[in-house]
């Protein structure tokens, strides 16, 4: 297990990851602000799905992934069908422009991170995209109620005290 210092070394990087996204946003044609590109993405990665299944993947509130939904329905990169096992429900799909957009999405990330990377070696990107990915698949499912953070040392309980977490 790592050390304290290095746990807050860890916490200041990921503090600053905010910089490497808008490095990448800067990217992004004008048409297609990040929250739209990331509705794209998912739907060309994950297939047709509805609203709220995009919202989980988002991990956003479905108010705001409904305002990126409209977006890119407004501009036709996706169409909204009827959900056959539910009326009430869409389906969201891609259309052909929707993955040309996708297609070009993805050409403009490629540009901006050979831009950024290009002193680094194909197995320190390698490394980094490894890295990352355990990062994230150790975070789960940072939604669920069971993921809640572990209690800070002020918050500890007497034994009389309730353990449980309120809902």
């Amino acid at each position: 297990m790592a050390a304290q210092r290095q746990y807050e070394e860890l916490a200041r990087q990921l503090s600053a990851i905010g910089a490497v996204k808008r490095g990448l946003g800067r990217g992004l044609p004008h048409d297609c602000p990040a929250g739209s590109a990331a509705v794209l993405i998912l739907l060309d990665r994950h297939g047709a799905m509805r609203m709220s299944r995009l919202a989980e993947l988002l991990a956003v509130d479905t108010s705001v992934t409904s305002r990126h939904v409209a977006h890119v329905a407004e501009k036709e990169w996706i169409v909204r069908d009827p959900d056959p096992a539910d009326k009430r429900s869409r389906i969201l799909r891609l259309t052909p422009d929707g993955k040309a957009k996708v297609d070009e999405l993805s050409e403009l990330s490629i540009r901006t991170l050979t831009h950024y990377l290009h002193d680094w070696t194909d197995d320190e990107v390698v490394q980094l995209s490894t890295l990352l990915a355990r990062l994230r698949d150790s975070f789960g499912d940072c939604r669920a109620a069971s993921a809640r953070l572990p209690h800070s040392p002020h918050d500890v309980q007497t034994t009389s005290e309730t353990t449980r977490t309120p809902a």
